[in-house]
């Protein structure tokens, strides 16, 4: 897997015992909708701002499963800022992304932070527009899997459920960076 990372301060956590991270930040992002825009200028800002930062550069192929290096990468940042996109939710690559990032949020004490990207906070926990057509596309395809389709409208909901950033275009991120900042 060819991924791209930068280099700076590595951070941990305290809770029942240490954590070592090897990121400060994992983007998880629907590639097609948001690679080389918002994710594009989210990750370059995040790298400028000192920030160790993973993303996945591998143009995904259908049908394959979530790799074991990119499983790796989540359970190793501080912190997923999981970007919700008109797409997100039509990648089953994204899908199990997103509920291993709710594993390790609670497992290891990860932060999550959700980012609405041209879509309504509301569309993506209650599962309507892009979201409802996917899922039910999802369904349609996994009948023999129908417990797979429900972890991911539940994870939907969980993450939707968070305080989080709307942007309705391409944005300013320093609400974000002071975030992170405070949470490395």
């Amino acid at each position: 897997m060819d991924s791209t990372t930068n280099e700076g301060a590595s951070s941990s956590s305290s809770s029942s015992y240490t954590h070592s991270w090897t990121y400060d930040v994992f983007l998880s992002f629907r590639g097609e909708d948001t690679r080389y825009n918002f994710v594009g200028h989210l990750y370059n800002n995040l790298v400028q701002k000192g920030f160790k930062t993973f993303i996945d550069d591998e143009a995904l192929k259908r049908g394959e499963e979530i790799s074991s290096a990119l499983l790796k990468a989540i359970e190793q940042s501080r912190i997923s800022v999981v970007v919700f996109s008109e797409n997100y939710a039509s990648s089953r690559w994204c899908l199990d992304e997103l509920v291993h990032i709710f594993h390790c949020k609670e497992q290891l004490q990860q932060m999550v932070f959700p980012v609405f990207y041209k879509v309504d906070p509301s569309d993506v926990r209650n599962q309507r527009k892009s979201f409802g057509k996917a899922l039910v596309d999802h369904e349609s395809k996994l009948k023999d899997n129908m417990d797979k389709v429900l972890r991911w409208r539940e994870t939907l909901t969980k993450a939707a459920n968070l305080s989080g950033w709307s942007f309705l275009a391409d944005g300013y991120f320093s609400d974000l960076y002071v975030l992170i900042s405070f949470n490395s």
